[in-house]
């Protein structure tokens, strides 16, 4: 624990996770002091080599500020789709994320198995971005856990050759492996891609993996490494069979489990459960005793030792996490175990995914069972049957009619909880805390008096009561804090090129969404349909905060960067009212977007003058600014808002054209603006600079995608706001933006990428 605290506090990148990780690691020397007198020296020279060993393998490599010479492509990690090649490659030094064209060469190399060398040519070398909204995935953190900081995008790469070393031979082995594991049955092959791979090899097994995530019991299928003990079962008997001395065996199982662990892609979960399995057969055949924690303890250092980055990496913290609760709940009756193990689990699972499933004790009962008594063997059975197409369609009839009703059970929704995002200090206090009950819920030490062990051990138990009754307490004030805020908020969600923006209220929150973001496709060439980003961005930031039902959606218009993702939003969250400009409901692109996916929302034309009044006294009473009349959905008719928060009214016109905006002004010569979000995402067709000088708002926001292909913010539009002297905020530039107000709180302005804000910038 101790040099788990000390690694932590080199790697985490944020200074309060580093204090309290540093606090921890204070305390566990501390205790190594005390009570391990005869060890100090060892212990501490050891933890000095864990220091050093992190320290230098968190250092980077200077930036390449060019592009490398040559860079070497392993078969089996890139993959090549749609002409397109995306994946790692690696230099003499470090590693890099690769994308761009694949021309036939190029790809036939790749699927063959081949390593291939690419030499100079036209492409730009820059830096990972890092995620922009809260509740997006960051694969900035996720490529460094694995040592890679740049992305090289090559357009002219020239092919130099290909390499037959014995490292490029086992990746070339690799890709044949999942070559042709792809060709089985869908889900035969995922389950046997995700055992013997750890990867998962078509997007259409993204519903069973969010099954799986929605009952809790996603650790199955990659943080457990629960399957190291079935190939160790299965090579036993083998050899046993084949009469091999238990030394023998044991040989064996270690080279498989190395080579498998090099086929896994080095999953944290696999190589711990390897690295356990390993040193604790060899003090057994040393008949050497070592307890299960300081077999866990040093599985950690080794593998902490080898992978400095180890802590970056969330499978790698639950793997261990779960690891732990099992070496403090020896000897627990099997549901009250399970019942820790997830408590265990939960701080890491609410800072990183936001919601829990409360039934998962119950689930795991279920799922576990048919994990090792059907999946497992009929996905290995599959590789050794490929020849007999008929078996393989009777296992994947099998998997087919039990996943599906795994389905219905997940979309019952049964035990899901939306709890929302904790802190890093907040994560180390409920996991203390959780650590400390099931230390005194294990056995007591033994005593030389039968009397002073019972009230040794009722001490404990009260002591554990007690603490158990204060971490309930604790996750129950956590919630109601998330969700029934003291501070409402305005967020320009970044969604790229298009516009997304939540408001919410205090306390009793309401929460309204104006438009949802999309991709706008480009071109007449049919394309695979791009994955809605709302999953990735807008979902997992309402989850965040908590949210679980939105009481009105505002449509703007029909443009795809503004209600694309109209659909996947109606599909994934209750949302009681869709509001939207008169004229739209008869578009046919939008009554498609909405088909089959209105069941309660009800449905609300606005045109201006109207009023959007809350019934209850605590939401948001919205003035509808356009349109005048009927339309169908295009620029000129964007359904424009203005409301009043804490003093300061707001204006949202979407993507409004100058003549709409000199309506407003005819009806409303008056109206006057503190904020307001730019028309059209800067371009030069909206927000006339007389409109600007008429409405005088005090700052203005423009969301807009990052190099854009209409290039906006447009020069003119900047060039007119620094003439009538108003600031502004762009997502661009400062990802999400946030404004807060609340009870006895000032209102201010947060960027996801900038931190706090000032209101005059």
């Amino acid at each position: 624990m101790c040099a788990a605290s000390l690694a932590a506090c080199i790697c985490l990148p944020q200074l309060p996770s580093r204090l309290a990780a540093g606090l921890f690691a204070a305390y566990f020397a501390g205790l190594l002091w005390h009570k391990y007198s005869s060890l100090r020296a060892l212990a501490f020279a050891f933890m000095a080599i864990i220091g050093l060993a992190v320290l230098f393998g968190l250092r980077k490599p200077a930036l390449l500020t060019q592009n490398p010479e040559t860079v070497l492509l392993y078969p089996d990690e890139v993959q090549v789709k749609d002409g397109c090649l995306t994946g790692i490659g690696h230099l003499k030094d470090r590693k890099l994320v690769v994308f761009g064209k694949a021309d036939e060469q190029l790809a036939g190399l790749v699927m063959s198995g081949q390593t291939v060398l690419l030499g100079p040519g036209e492409g730009e070398i820059s830096e990972l971005e890092p995620a922009t909204n809260q509740g997006q995935f960051d694969y900035r953190t996720y490529y460094a856990a694995k040592g890679i900081s740049q992305r090289l995008k090559f357009t002219g790469a020239v092919l130099e050759g290909t390499e037959n070393s014995p490292v490029a031979r086992l990746h070339g082995l690799r890709r044949k492996i999942a070559s042709r594991l792809a060709v089985l049955p869908r889900l035969l092959a995922f389950f046997a891609s995700e055992l013997l791979l750890a990867q998962n090899p078509s997007q259409e097994n993204a519903v069973n993996m969010n099954n799986y995530r929605d009952l809790g019991v996603i650790h199955i299928l990659s943080i457990s490494g629960m399957h190291v003990g079935i190939y160790v079962m299965a090579l036993s008997l083998v050899c046993a069979w084949g009469r091999l001395t238990e030394e023998e065996t044991f040989a064996v199982c270690l080279l498989f489990l190395a080579f498998e662990i090099f086929l896994s892609g080095w999953q944290p979960g696999f190589i711990r459960a390897s690295l356990t399995y390993g040193l604790r057969q060899a003090f057994s055949l040393k008949k050497v005793r070592v307890t299960g924690a300081d077999v866990l303890g040093l599985t950690f250092l080794l593998h902490l030792l080898v992978c400095p980055r180890l802590l970056l990496s969330t499978g790698a913290v639950l793997s261990y996490v779960l690891a732990m609760g099992l070496v403090l709940t020896p000897g627990m009756p099997k549901l009250a175990q399970s019942c820790w193990l997830n408590l265990l689990l939960t701080p890491f699972l609410l800072k990183n995914f936001y919601q829990i499933n409360v039934c998962t004790i119950f689930y795991n009962f279920l799922v576990v069972p048919y994990f090792n008594w059907v999946v497992m063997p009929v996905s290995l059975a599959s590789l050794l049957l490929r020849p007999f197409p008929g078996i393989l369609r009777i296992f994947e009839s099998i998997l087919e009619l039990l996943e599906g009703l795994l389905g219905k059970i997940s979309q019952l929704g049964i035990g899901r909880l939306i709890f929302g995002q904790i802190t890093a200090l907040q994560l180390a206090g409920l996991f203390t805390l959780t650590a400390a009950i099931l230390a005194l819920l294990s056995k007591a030490p033994r005593e030389k008096g039968e009397i002073r062990a019972k009230k040794k051990l009722t001490a404990r138990g009260q002591l554990a009561k007690r603490l158990t009754y204060v971490l309930g307490s604790c996750y129950l004030l956590l919630y109601l804090g998330i969700h029934f805020p003291l501070k409402g908020q305005v967020t320009f969600i970044d969604v790229g090129q298009g516009d997304s923006i939540l408001l919410t209220t205090p306390l009793l929150r309401k929460v309204y969404l104006i438009d949802t973001g999309g991709k706008v496709a480009f071109g007449g060439q049919k394309r695979p349909k791009p994955k809605p980003q709302i999953e990735s961005i807008t979902l997992p930031f309402l989850k965040s905060q908590g949210i679980s039902k939105i009481d009105a959606v505002f449509v703007s218009h029909q443009d795809a960067d503004h209600v694309g993702d109209l659909g996947p939003l109606l599909s994934e969250i209750q949302v009681d009212r869709l509001y939207f400009g008169k004229g739209l409901l008869q578009n046919p692109g939008f009554q498609k977007r909405l088909a089959g996916r209105i069941k309660q929302t009800k449905l609300v034309e606005l045109q201006a003058g109207m009023r959007v009044l809350d019934q209850g006294g605590h939401g948001i009473d919205f003035l509808v600014l356009h349109p005048l009349a009927g339309g169908p959905g295009e620029n000129k008719d964007s359904l424009s808002l203005a409301c009043s928060l804490a003093g300061k009214t707001w204006a949202f016109t979407g993507d409004l054209d100058q003549a709409g905006e000199r309506q407003i002004l005819e009806r409303m010569p008056d109206l006057k603006v503190d904020y307001f979000k730019l028309g059209h995402h800067g371009s030069d067709t909206s927000s006339a600079p007389d409109f600007l000088q008429r409405i005088n708002p005090q700052l203005v926001f423009i969301s807009a995608g990052r190099n854009n292909r209409y290039h906006h913010p447009k020069p003119e539009t900047l060039a007119a706001l620094r003439q009538l002297g108003i600031p502004y905020y762009s997502t661009q530039d400062c990802g999400m933006i946030s404004w807060y107000y609340g009870l006895g709180t000032k209102p201010y302005f947060a960027s996801f990428l900038r931190g706090r804000l000032p209101a005059d910038p």
